[in-house]
């Protein structure tokens, strides 16, 4: 049976970090980091996430802004709440929660933030830095780099010699990852839906990041004995095991039968999802010091 990579557990160290850094900010620089969080309209999941970014936040003892805007909230509105954020010393990070209503260009709201304060890592900027290896200076997209931390905590930092394949071609997550991966030294695949005999390309890979978005995908059988699997996937699918009507989440890997075969494998929920979280604090801390003229810590 595999190790089970615990998101929670790390995520939860990160973050007690994260705190104990922004007391030494607000102590030695008189600097308290300061998170803007911009929602658009009344999707459910949205206003789920986003309360859990601001409880997180305030528990790190961040300054923790929320800008709630009605469906109907125009395009010029909002890149205007978004130039004043840029231009407000007291917020270091600046997140818009995706996805936006239809008549808002999602790209031109994420390129209008600031890349010193773009926290999600979205910006063409800290895009551009990541591609070209200059990791020191970028923000990262969160799920990357919360995955990239719980791979450390089963093979380190150093990837020098294993084979890793990402099974999603995301802006988000997959293109990210690979760069992470790359910079690791890892031997790094893409794999998506037009890749040819992807359970076989899979069973060579000694890292294996699922993050296509389709429940279950990945079988037992498609893992490589002692892999390390990072299931990024989040689907909810039906279980009538608990009542009609009633869902269960689960991730893109068939979790039973590739735990049999894994060597370490990330659950869902409690892998990597809590991770996202955890290192969006990371970003915000570590704007912060930078804003304040002070050395980031390492995380």
């Amino acid at each position: 049976m595999a190790q089970i990579i615990d998101g929670r557990a790390v995520a939860a160290e990160v973050t007690d970090r994260v705190g104990a850094a922004a007391d030494t900010l607000k102590t030695e620089a008189g600097t308290q980091p300061g998170l803007a969080v911009v929602i658009v309209g009344d999707d459910p999941a949205s206003k789920v996430y986003v309360a859990s970014k601001g409880r997180t936040a305030r528990a790190c003892g961040f300054l923790s802004v929320e800008h709630t805007l009605p469906e109907e909230t125009g395009q010029a509105a909002l890149l205007g709440l978004i130039d004043d954020l840029n231009s407000d010393p007291a917020i270091h990070g600046i997140l818009v929660q995706l996805p936006l209503p239809d008549h808002i260009d999602e790209g031109a709201v994420i390129q209008a933030i600031a890349p010193d304060k773009d926290v999600d890592g979205f910006h063409f900027i800290n895009v551009g830095k990541l591609g070209t290896g200059v990791t020191d200076s970028a923000f990262v997209p969160c799920t990357p780099a919360g995955s990239m931390l719980l791979i450390d905590t089963v093979l380190g930092k150093d990837l020098s010699g294993k084979n890793a394949v990402i099974v999603g071609r995301s802006n988000i997550v997959g293109k990210p990852m690979f760069n992470l991966l790359l910079s690791a030294n890892a031997t790094v695949t893409v794999a998506h839906s037009r890749t040819a005999d992807l359970p076989a390309l899979c069973r060579t890979a000694d890292i294996l990041v699922a993050a296509v978005g389709r429940p279950q995908m990945i079988k037992g059988d498609w893992i490589k004995p002692g892999a390390t699997v990072i299931d990024v996937g989040i689907n909810r699918i039906p279980a009538p095991e608990k009542g009609e009507g009633k869902t269960r989440l689960v991730g893109d890997v068939d979790f039973e039968s590739a735990a049999e075969t894994a060597g370490a494998i990330t659950p869902v929920p409690r892998g990597v999802g809590p991770m996202t979280i955890a290192m969006l604090m990371v970003n915000t801390i570590v704007a912060a010091y930078r804003a304040a003229g002070r050395v980031p810590p390492d995380f």
